[in-house]
């Protein structure tokens, strides 16, 4: 037997009515915000990461899934979709319409680390840019969109956590203060921790590892030495959330994995995820499209993981789907049931009908197994009087209806 690749799932029904249930909420929230869709392929050249995301980062150095085609071109099962949506923005010149400015993208991205519970090396996120507006209260705006789209999913406990890593002008001086800070204690850190802080020093402070703890958290705050336009655009940001209603609360610690982030970083966590609780998270990437060979623009945006997301839902309400198994048995049926279905379909009614004949003894049983909400009868004296029997799975009732009833009593799928 040939089962399939390590850290990959096959998502069947009923599971996947859920996750279309939450892709379907995404849709209609970023519409309300004017946010059209963008689907990018699921490789691209290796260089475009190595470029956007900083090759010092884990995802770069650790993760990726990358290969070489016929010609030797290397290319990479994208990691993370920021960097692949930039590419497009900037070599289909996506930057000079107004209605390309408001992106958001669904589907399957690639890392290759340790399978665990709700993390998978094809996983799956929702994720939305805002391009070619600096201001903090797009950033403000776009924070208070995901949160409606999580609490219209029933999501709890919701917390939003900010913090600022500033730009070009005071990264510098704030590493130098942070690996000046943390030069005497470095033998006693981890080792991820000594590396990094040669090669990528603001990742240090989203070190996990409990015996650095300590030392990290008595480091000096990046919003201590924020130049002044950071130290604004972090100030219009917490008022912004506040006119919007969005609580939050500061991490001084929270940093990003990938390099492109400037000024805003943020998560949404929820108390029901335990202590790994981050759902998503995103931030300011003002010089990602000129990286890649773009304009200089600038750019906002988050993404989360449906697997993590799926985790976190309130389970759904067990009920028989609203379906109608069509049942035929007796001479001259089959055709019968065939128009049947045709119409009812072409009334909105979702309507399952299986070509080999059966009893309706057997009918019933199977329709059961399948926890169809209604089972539908077309028999000889069916057929003959032009009466059909519906039964009510639920309740076991039984009605004699004319077509014509048949269409007004039965729900669409959408029904509850």
């Amino acid at each position: 037997m040939i089962t399939g690749v390590k850290g990959t799932q096959d998502l069947v029904f009923p599971q996947v009515a859920s996750w279309q249930r939450v892709e379907a909420a995404a849709r209609e929230v970023f519409a309300r915000y004017g946010f059209t869709e963008i689907r990018t392929p699921v490789m691209e050249p290796t260089e475009l990461f190595v470029r956007g995301i900083g090759d010092e980062t884990d995802i770069v150095s650790k993760e990726m899934f990358t290969f070489q085609d016929r010609k030797g071109r290397s290319l990479t099962l994208r990691p993370e979709n920021t960097a692949g949506v930039a590419r497009a923005v900037v070599e289909r010149r996506l930057f000079e319409s107004p209605v390309h400015a408001r992106l958001y993208y669904i589907g399957p991205q690639f890392r290759y680390e340790r399978p665990q519970k709700g993390r998978y090396r094809q996983f799956h996120q929702i994720g939305v840019e805002v391009l070619g507006d600096p201001s903090a209260g797009v950033d403000a705006e776009t924070i208070a969109m995901v949160v409606e789209f999580l609490q219209s999913v029933g999501v709890v406990g919701l917390r939003v956590v900010l913090n600022s890593v500033g730009c070009p002008t005071c990264r510098p001086v704030y590493v130098s203060v942070l690996k000046e800070a943390l030069k005497s204690q470095a033998p006693s850190l981890c080792s991820d921790c000594q590396r990094r802080l040669e090669t990528n020093p603001l990742r240090v402070l989203d070190c996990k590892v409990p015996s650095d703890q300590e030392i990290l958290d008595a480091v000096p705050a990046f919003t201590d030495y924020l130049c002044e336009a950071c130290a604004e655009h972090h100030g219009k940001l917490r008022e912004g959330l506040l006119i919007l209603g969005v609580e939050f609360e500061e991490n001084r610690r929270l940093v990003r994995g990938l390099d492109y982030y400037t000024r805003t970083v943020f998560e949404v966590t929820s108390s029901a995820l335990g202590a790994q609780d981050a759902v998503l998270g995103g931030g300011r990437y003002d010089g990602l499209l000129e990286d890649i060979g773009g304009p200089a623009m600038p750019g906002f945006g988050w993404a989360l993981g449906l697997e993590r997301l799926m985790a976190v839902l309130p389970p759904s309400a067990v009920r028989r789907q609203p379906w109608t198994y069509l049942a035929w048995a007796g001479e001259g049926t089959y055709p019968a049931a065939v128009a049947l279905a045709r119409d009812l379909r072409s009334a909105g009614k979702v309507v399952i009908l299986e070509h080999a004949p059966r009893s309706f003894k057997s009918a019933l049983k199977r329709a059961d197994r399948m926890e169809v909400k209604y089972v539908l009868l077309l028999g000889e004296e069916e057929l003959e009087s032009k009466r059909l029997t519906l039964k009510d799975m639920e309740t076991g009732q039984q009605f004699a209806l004319a077509q014509e009833e048949l269409i007004a009593r039965l729900p669409k799928e959408t029904e509850p």
